[in-house]
């Protein structure tokens, strides 16, 4: 990878507002990897959740707020995420006229790093305390089956033949046992996934053992996704396909990558580790 990062690296964390700091990482590289040159076979959105924001207000008091970044899958880029904490943190001390305004500057300078429009969503502190909820994921939790497992690099031959053409079914399956590693600092990485398809019945236990494969595979989430969504479409078959890994947080931020030929992400609800 040739893109200069600041992951891995001793960092000062800026004292003056810098949109320098944010650096983007191509997506070509890993889709190639995968087969995947011409046009794509899924659409959707990289949803991630910055949760240590804040900037001053023409007074000069802070002002704290989450960010939600909705960036398009298409985009020829992804920026790489501790450019964007620091980017963030490089708001503190810079003052703005509205949330309106800082929701702008963010939008303007994430643009220009990943090479497309996309969406910025800020959800100032509250002045009323919210209830306290946990989302509960809708579907079938696979990770109760009984299996042996002792492959923990990525192997899609673990999903050979795992779909049954005969039994048609359309169904949510997830999984809390997605582990993977940063690319650069090897940080465990952790999500819960959803796999959502309409065709053959895929085996459960089979799927989950190539799930746990990815426990010493080293990537970035969003071709992590983009990876297993390739081999259980190439492997399985199902006429339509979701993939949705919802990654625990670091760092202030999680990411949420959604793969899918078939529908669209339209909410962001956390998952009971987020």
């Amino acid at each position: 990878m040739s893109v200069d990062l600041p992951l891995g690296k001793r960092t000062s964390y800026p004292q003056e507002y810098s949109p320098s700091l944010l650096a983007g990482i191509p997506r070509e590289e890993g889709r190639r990897a995968l087969g995947l040159t011409g046009s794509l076979p899924f659409t959707g959105v990289d949803v991630w959740n910055a949760h240590e924001l804040s900037w001053l207000d023409p007074k000069g008091k802070p002002v704290v707020a989450t960010a939600e970044l909705w960036v398009p899958a298409s985009s020829p880029r992804i920026v790489e995420s501790k450019s964007l904490k620091l980017y963030l943190g490089s708001l503190n001390g810079a003052r703005h006229e509205s949330e309106s305004a800082v929701r702008q500057v963010i939008a303007a300078d994430l643009r220009d790093v990943v090479g497309a429009e996309l969406e910025v969503r800020l959800a100032p502190a509250p002045h009323e305390a919210l209830p306290q909820t946990v989302d509960v994921p809708a579907g079938v939790c696979i990770d109760d089956a009984d299996v042996a497992i002792d492959t923990y690099t990525v192997d899609a031959r673990l999903l050979e033949g795992s779909a049954d053409a005969s039994d048609e079914v359309e169904e949510t399956l997830y999984s809390n046992l997605l582990k993977s590693n940063c690319p650069i600092t090897g940080q465990p990485d952790w999500a819960t996934l959803f796999v959502r398809y309409r065709g053959g019945r895929i085996d459960r236990e089979a799927l989950l053992r190539y799930i746990v494969s990815y426990r010493d595979h080293a990537e970035f989430h969003e071709p992590c996704v983009e990876r297993i969504f390739t081999d259980v479409k190439r492997s399985s078959e199902p006429r339509a396909l979701t993939v949705f890994a919802r990654y625990v947080r670091r760092g202030g931020i999680d990411i949420n990558p959604f793969r899918s030929d078939f529908e669209d992400l339209t909410d962001n609800v956390k998952s009971w580790r987020q």
